[in-house]
Formats: structure tokens, sequence, C-alpha cells
């Protein structure tokens, strides 16, 4: 393997001006210093497109989803390794160098996770980052993000069908062809300002797709599931101290997901209605 090889870092985006330059930015700050940066754009009506060219030559526009984008980056990618990151993320400056030194162990891992830390504005953000910080360390929930590119075209990247639970199927895959390792470096998520209606709405539309993720990892339900309500509401509930250092925001971040729970379960219900009509029909 060479001393210091290619790294390529792809960036699925979206009208994504708000939060683009500062993960761009990110990647410019990196202490590795070998590393292209591909942004694959879907249609953007902002300067989502502007803002990038800014920073890389490697602007494209491909679609319909974000697998399909992370696929085509990565297909135009020239480094060993490949980073898959999302527009609203800003890397810790020794995030790469971190994954590098991660895939330098014997036997070389299939991928590598990044842990993650929310930010954003308000109360609701406030929420979020409290539930995101139970999730460091937790290979039931957190996803491989960085793989050789070899790994990752024979494992056949994202799966296209899928538009929930992409992330975790890739990583599964991924494990069960060898160890997954993880660093201690941050990803920093720009949650921005959380709206709750904003977030059960994603939450719905995203459950309306989960019957397909379902159904390839052969979870019955989705409840039970390792990184379902019943395995969260554990782990929240196994650390009583950080719900209850800011009682406010424990309660806030309780109720927070309990909502998504119930509108992910409404969306999930949508999708087996309309499915079980069109059968009878």
């Amino acid at each position: 393997m060479p001393a210091q090889p290619l790294i390529s870092i792809i960036i699925p985006t979206r009208n994504s001006g708000k939060t683009l330059k500062a993960c761009l930015a990110s990647v410019t700050t990196q202490t590795y210093p070998h590393i292209e940066t591909i942004v694959v754009d879907r249609d953007s009506q902002d300067a989502t497109k502007t803002i990038a060219k800014d920073y890389t030559p490697h602007v494209y526009n491909h679609g319909p989803e974000r697998s399909a984008q992370r696929n085509f980056g990565v297909s135009k990618a020239k480094g060993e390794y490949v980073a898959i990151i999302d527009s609203d993320m800003e890397l810790t400056p020794k995030v790469v160098e971190a994954c590098v030194q991660a895939m330098a162990t014997d036997p070389q891992p299939k991928g590598v996770i990044i842990p993650e830390q929310s930010f954003g504005e308000g109360f609701w953000a406030q929420c979020k980052a409290l539930e995101r910080s139970y999730y460091v360390g937790s290979d039931d929930i957190e996803a491989a993000r960085f793989f050789t590119r070899k790994t990752y075209q024979d494992l056949g990247g994202y799966d296209e069908t899928l538009v929930a639970g992409e992330d975790w199927d890739l990583s599964n895959r991924a494990r069960a062809q060898g160890p997954i390792a993880r660093v201690s470096e941050f990803i920093r998520h720009n949650e921005g300002h959380i709206s709750l209606i904003g977030t059960l709405r994603k939450k719905y539309y995203y459950a309306q797709h989960a019957k397909a993720y379902l159904q390839k990892s052969q979870t019955s339900s989705m409840l039970t599931a390792n990184a379902g309500p019943l395995q969260r509401y554990k782990l929240f509930l196994s650390r009583p101290g950080r719900l209850l250092r800011n009682p406010f925001t424990g309660l806030g971040m309780l109720f927070m997901k309990t909502a998504e729970y119930a509108a992910g379960a409404a969306g999930l219900l949508t999708t087996s209605s309309q499915s079980k009509g069109h059968a009878e029909r």
C-alpha cells in the first residue's frame, strides 16, 4: 500500500447551499494531504453547484436519489479509499488521517465507522444532539462511511433500490466480509434549525420506503430490530444521568423520539394499506 494513498471524498447534494461551504471547507483543513473531493448534485435550484466549483473541479449532476449519487461519485473516483459524507456534515481535522491509519491494521477492515456529533439551532436541535450522543460506539446504529474503493465496488456500493436503510445495508454487507473498524475522530452533523413537524414528515417519508430494507435484511419487525425502538429506549434508559443532566432536554428528546416512531409507524401502515389495496384489485 502506498505510504499516502489518495482519498476520494464523495458528497451528494440537493439544494445544499446553506451547509455545503462549511462541509467543503472542513475537507480542506484535513491533516491528511492527499484528497480529491467529488460533489454529485441532483438538479439543485440554489447556489449548490457554484459553491462546489469554488472548491473542486469534480462536480457532476446525477440522480435520482442519494444512493445513485454516491455510486456515481465512486465511479468517478481515483482514490484507493472512498469516504461518503453528506453535505450537512463537517469533518473534524483528523478524520481522514485516522481512517487511513485504521485501514492500515491487519487484517484490513472492510469499512470504518466515523462517529457523529449533532449541532444546530433551537431546542429540538439540542434534543437531537443528546440523542446522537447515545449512539457513539453502537455498531447497530452507526454505519461505516470509509471503505477501500475495491471493497465498495466489490459490494456493489449502495443499493439503489433502497431509499431508507441503505447505510445500514451497505455496512451489514461489508461486515459479512470482514471486520469493521471505528475511529475516535468525529463528524459534526449540522442539523440546522430543527422543526418538529419537519422531522416527523421526514420520518414518515422514509418509513414509507422502509419495507424494502426490512425485507432485504430479513427483519420481521422494526420494533425489535437491533436499531429499533425497543433497543434505543433501552440504550437511553441505561444512562439516566445523561437524561437528567438537563431534564427539560432529556424529556424533550424522549418525546421527539416517540413522536418520530409514531410518524414512522404511520408511514409503514400507509404503505402496507396501499400495497394491500393494489393486491386486491
